[in-house]
């Protein structure tokens, strides 16, 4: 049983938002005391690190689940499957619905629950239901659709990423130009042309865990109840270069695969300096250079959307939307990310 994916599809928000857009940003450290140094070295040092010059804003009244729906009747269309056929839907997300003005994350019901409403599926077996792991959660959704179709559980799964980044971000924080919005989904199905060779999934939280955590503003005025997304940039950073490129080559051995016969890597696009350490650590396993178009990067122009980066970047080069890379038939890519709890994961597939 082949056990790939059938059709991908995205959704980008429309709003642009540029680096020279934070100039007048009141950027504080965490002790909420004023930067010496003026924004415009900000952010010219984020850009060097990070690779992003910009990155994508949802539209307000556009929610999480909208853009999932918005790449999941995408990637319907592009399987040709009927969506009355579905028989779970899984939504990787890390905070909810999140609505502009308000604090608090909506899951009730869930945003799978409201995808299946938005795509008005009648069949009351398609089970709908979320997944919080991260940045990793779309990788870790397939791996789960991958079992249930593998088990007899299921033949036809849609797997969503999505997340509104840009709602939960202290504007006081430097950190917060990483963050972007948008959704990727995949139809996951038995009989395919494409196959899951392997997979590997870890968690490390003996110290790791609150590597990413929520906390209050650092602006001593702004309201003490009201809690962002938060990183120990450092630690992050450390510990991807460690534990990745192990977590990776563990799965490429178990897929039985040769690092030479490896033709792309969709890495999560979290920061381009890090990813970059990350692939040639990977290599550095086997003694080897990385080849230099290895690696797809969207992170420029998308900024970090969390768990819909892979989704979303899978979906532009199969579709011939990112300049100089494609996958052929055949080809044998890496999925890998790594993200809040501290988790890890990787697949190796077969195109």
């Amino acid at each position: 049983m082949k056990i790939g994916i059938t059709g991908t599809g995205s959704y980008i928000p429309s709003v642009v938002t540029k680096n020279e857009d934070f100039l007048e940003h009141d950027f504080l450290g965490t002790d909420g005391s004023s930067f010496e140094v003026e924004n415009a070295v900000i952010i010219e040092k984020f850009k060097s690190i990070t690779g992003i010059a910009e990155r994508r804003y949802a539209k307000p009244e556009l929610k999480t689940s909208d853009l999932g729906y918005l790449a999941a009747e995408k990637a319907l269309e592009n399987s040709g499957i009927d969506k009355e056929e579905l028989d779970y839907i899984i939504f990787a997300h890390n905070f909810g619905d999140l609505t502009v003005g308000k604090s608090q994350g909506d899951t009730l019901p869930s945003l799978a629950t409201r995808v299946k409403h938005l795509l008005q599926i009648k069949n009351p077996k398609c089970v709908a239901y979320d997944t919080i792991f991260g940045c990793p959660g779309w990788i870790e959704g397939v791996i789960q659709a991958s079992a249930y179709i593998k088990s007899g559980m299921a033949k036809k799964c849609l797997v969503i990423g999505g997340e509104t980044l840009s709602r939960v971000i202290d504007e006081h924080d430097r950190d917060s130009m990483i963050y972007s919005d948008g959704a990727g989904a995949a139809i996951i199905e038995n009989n395919a042309s494409g196959e899951i060779l392997s997979h590997t999934s870890v968690t490390h939280a003996n110290g790791e865990a609150y590597f990413l955590f929520f906390d209050k503003t650092y602006n001593e005025e702004g309201c003490s109840d009201t809690r962002y997304i938060k990183m120990h940039g450092r630690k992050i950073y450390e510990f991807a270069c460690t534990h990745v490129p192990k977590a990776m080559a563990d799965c490429l051995e178990d897929s039985g695969v040769s690092i030479e016969d490896v033709k792309k890597i969709f890495i999560h696009q979290a920061n381009e300096k890090m990813d970059e350490a990350i692939i040639k650590r990977f290599y550095r396993i086997y003694g080897k250079e990385a080849p230099k178009d290895i690696m797809p990067m969207s992170i420029h122009k998308l900024g970090n959307s969390s768990v819909a980066t892979i989704p979303t970047l899978f979906d532009l080069v199969r579709k011939g939307d990112l300049e100089e890379h494609e996958v052929h038939k055949g080809d044998v890519v890496i999925f890998a990310s790594v993200g809040a709890g501290m988790n890890i994961n990787a697949i190796v597939y077969r195109y």
